[in-house]
């Protein structure tokens, strides 16, 4: 009797743990969440599920939304503005978890260790452009979680190839490495060259109908890379209602910088612009090239437009 009257005092005096922010209903947990939380017990090892737990209540989880790609269709700036949410935890770097086979092969436990740690009603995300474009990872995203919700951000594909280009060219010339011009790359025997890897990139169509094939067209926000650069605030708006997100972001917290000439970020006073990597010229290209890729992306375009359901302010070959 009186062990278990001490028993009693003890639980009684225990100091609670009190997280840094406003603790959280656990009924607010999503089901999606609770089936993460038994398969990271299942599959981890003891010290490693311990290592995935903070004291203020967070923890590292996988994530309930990819930023699946394109390369050089904008996502460091989607991402960066989608971290004005509070409801959202962002992984800093890019994961390559399903692309690289090194990555995949280190399982899943793995794969969580890369997260941030977030809270039960947060959102948390990661991004790796080269996804969309990798035949093996539709399949592989859906065997971890069939009501994923994903994110592609695309532009122009003409310009996304001559985005791609520039910036290779950069960082072989920040390790003073000699590169070709682009139109050793884009023509080739007089025509162009289409198996240079940043057009194939580029077919959206072809890379979207593999993704169909797994998730549903509702499960995928396609943002319009063109549009968010001109004018962000709209996109992110329809990015949260597709995350089912509370309106936090606001017109004041973008603003643009002349010299830059692209828009940079306000948060909480503080003010911040992408990297001086981002929004880099692109090389001067002859017209009838520039022509040369118009009409080549002319209708994988048009088919794309059909399987989306959606248009997009591209350039449009005409013929003459």
């Amino acid at each position: 009797m009186a062990a278990f009257l001490l028993g009693a005092v003890l639980l009684i005096v225990q100091p609670q743990i009190v997280p840094s922010r406003p603790a959280i209903n656990s009924k607010a947990e999503t089901s999606a969440q609770s089936a993460q939380r038994e398969l990271l017990k299942k599959t981890s090892q003891k010290n490693d599920f311990k290592e995935n737990i903070h004291s203020n209540g967070s923890c590292r989880q996988l994530p309930q939304t990819i930023i699946i790609g394109v390369r050089k269709g904008g996502t460091r700036a989607l991402l960066e503005m989608l971290s004005l949410h509070p409801d959202i935890a962002a992984a800093e770097s890019e994961v390559h978890f399903f692309d690289w086979e090194d990555h995949y092969r280190n399982g899943l436990q793995w794969y969580i260790n890369q997260m941030p740690f977030s809270y039960p009603h947060q959102i948390t995300v990661e991004k790796t452009p080269a996804y969309f474009t990798s035949p093996e990872v539709p399949e592989r995203v859906y065997n971890m979680n069939q009501s994923m919700r994903l994110l592609l951000i695309l532009r122009d594909p003409s310009e996304r190839v001559l985005s791609d280009y520039t910036q290779v060219f950069y960082n072989h010339m920040q390790k003073h490495k000699p590169y070709p011009s682009i139109e050793q790359f884009l023509i080739k025997d007089g025509e162009l060259n289409v198996d240079y890897k940043a057009i194939n990139r580029s077919l959206y169509y072809v890379h979207m109908q593999n993704w169909l094939k797994y998730f549903p067209l509702d499960h995928i926000h396609i943002v319009d890379g063109d549009k968010l650069i001109k004018d962000p605030f709209p996109e992110i708006e329809k990015v949260e209602r597709f995350l089912k997100l509370s309106p936090q972001i606001n017109a004041s917290n973008f603003y643009f910088n002349k010299t830059k000439g692209f828009y940079c970020l306000r948060d909480s006073g503080r003010e911040r612009c992408l990297h001086e990597s981002k929004g880099r010229a692109h090389p001067q290209v002859d017209t009838r090239l520039l022509e040369k890729l118009h009409e080549y992306f002319y209708e994988p375009n048009k088919k794309f437009f059909e399987l989306v359901g959606r248009t997009f302010d591209w350039h449009s070959f005409v013929a003459s």
